[in-house]
């Protein structure tokens, strides 16, 4: 698999779940996460940081590409 591709396939899911992200805070119009009840628990925003997380290492375990 060419690295560009690998790339984008994060970079995607982060575009996604980012989207989720923000359609769930404009639906209980909250500027932040922090501002919900659900902060701690919410499996949204868990998988949103996963997907971070996923899309700064390329899926790979360790350390990050800035």
């Amino acid at each position: 698999m060419q690295e560009t591709t690998k790339t984008n396939k994060f970079e995607e899911h982060l575009n996604e779940m980012l989207a989720k992200l923000q359609t769930c805070q404009v639906e209980k119009a909250m500027k932040s996460c922090s501002d919900c009840e659900h902060y701690l628990s919410c499996e949204l925003r868990t998988d949103y940081i996963k997907s971070v997380y996923s899309s700064m290492s390329k899926g790979d375990t360790g350390g990050f590409e800035f």
